[in-house]
């Protein structure tokens, strides 16, 4: 009996407000180099071959996203997202019911981490394809870092040795992925990103090293950033980007 190779999906949750950009549009519709935030988003994770599709959450009230090139990409899928992120990556997990296996891979990306490199989706993929989790990609913390008390002062130091900043994406088993999510809302319990849930349900994801540049735009000054990344790698030749 052959058993079928797992099949990998992308989701993206993509029905916040931004509401710490300050702007007067949702922070994955602001301009980045001519195209949306969210475009190069998709387009980043699009740059990777085996995925079989993307499946976007939207709000409700979306008016922008019909102006995007990704809106007519047969590549990409829509669902009306939820009022938080974990809410909007079940409503896409949940679209893909018809389609996706329980053994299928999922790699959940930020709408507003557009500077992701084919090199880090590569790596991810490879470093979690046989791993019983899944896992994520993440930055060791490379500062000091205080604990501060109600007065904010410090209270101590903490040891960064064991401490990693979380990224995106995140690649979980479909099934699995799924299963931690409806878990954890049926308990109310908070769900910062995928591999809190997965936390929660008692599984150890897998740390992947990851990159600097693979911010996520939150506030006004990580526009700049995110631009300067990406016109730093549009100046490399085509196998330097990689």
């Amino acid at each position: 009996m052959t058993i079928a190779e797992p099949r990998y999906w992308g989701v993206v949750p993509a029905a916040g407000s931004g509401a710490r950009m300050g702007a007067d549009c949702p922070k994955q519709y602001l301009e980045l180099k001519g195209s949306a935030i969210l475009q190069h988003t998709l387009d980043a994770l699009l740059g990777l071959p085996l995925l079989q599709a993307v499946m976007v959450a939207l709000a409700q009230d979306d008016t922008r996203w019909a102006g995007l090139a990704a809106a007519r990409d047969e590549r990409v899928k829509t669902t009306r997202g939820g009022a938080e992120r974990a809410d909007s990556v079940l409503a896409c997990l949940r679209a893909l019911e018809s389609q996706a296996d329980p053994e299928d891979w999922v790699l959940v990306h930020d709408a507003a981490r557009p500077c992701v490199s084919q090199a880090e989706l590569e790596k991810l993929v490879d470093s979690l394809k046989n791993d019983p989790v899944g896992g994520l990609l993440a930055l060791p913390v490379s500062e000091t870092v205080k604990r501060a008390d109600a007065g904010q002062r410090v209270a101590d130091t903490v040891d960064r040795r064991s401490l990693w900043l979380a990224q995106t994406p995140q690649m979980f088993r479909y099934g699995m992925l799924r299963a931690a999510l409806e878990s954890a809302a049926e308990r109310g319990l908070a769900v910062t990103d995928e591999a809190s849930a997965l936390e929660q349900a008692g599984h150890a994801p897998r740390l992947v090293a990851g990159s600097a540049s693979n911010i996520k735009v939150t506030r006004p000054a990580d526009l700049p950033m995110a631009e300067r990344y990406l016109a730093f790698r549009d100046q490399l030749p085509e196998v330097e980007k990689q």
